[in-house]
């Protein structure tokens, strides 16, 4: 697994979802992020149909920047982001509680 690095230092565990698969499915089936995070890379928009649970989601521009973040209920469509590459998603809450704002620059690292 590896490990999201927030502008402060700290880590998150971090799921990547880098095939078509894994990317398509997402949380699907699950009931919570367990703490930690899922980083969708190749992504400008996410869904929450037949999801269980609210997510909070961060879209990232190409070099890990975060472009939009905002709470998502379940059984909504969100708006792509034309600029995103990567959509990270995580408990409802979570982004707060990691003070992930738009403009923070995040890195990914095993």
């Amino acid at each position: 697994m590896a490990a999201l690095v927030l502008g402060d230092g700290r880590r998150i565990a971090l799921e990547v979802a880098e095939t078509r698969s894994a990317r398509r499915r997402g949380l699907l089936g699950r009931t919570s992020v367990d703490g930690g995070a899922l980083l969708i890379t190749k992504c400008r928009s996410v869904h929450t149909l037949g999801m269980r649970f609210a997510i909070d989601v961060a879209h990232l521009d190409s070099s890990m920047r975060v472009l939009r973040v905002r709470t998502m209920p379940p059984q909504r469509l969100g708006a792509p982001v034309l600029r995103a590459r990567h959509v990270l998603e995580a408990d409802a809450g979570a982004l707060g509680r990691w003070n992930l704002r738009v403009g923070n620059q995040v890195r990914v690292e095993p």
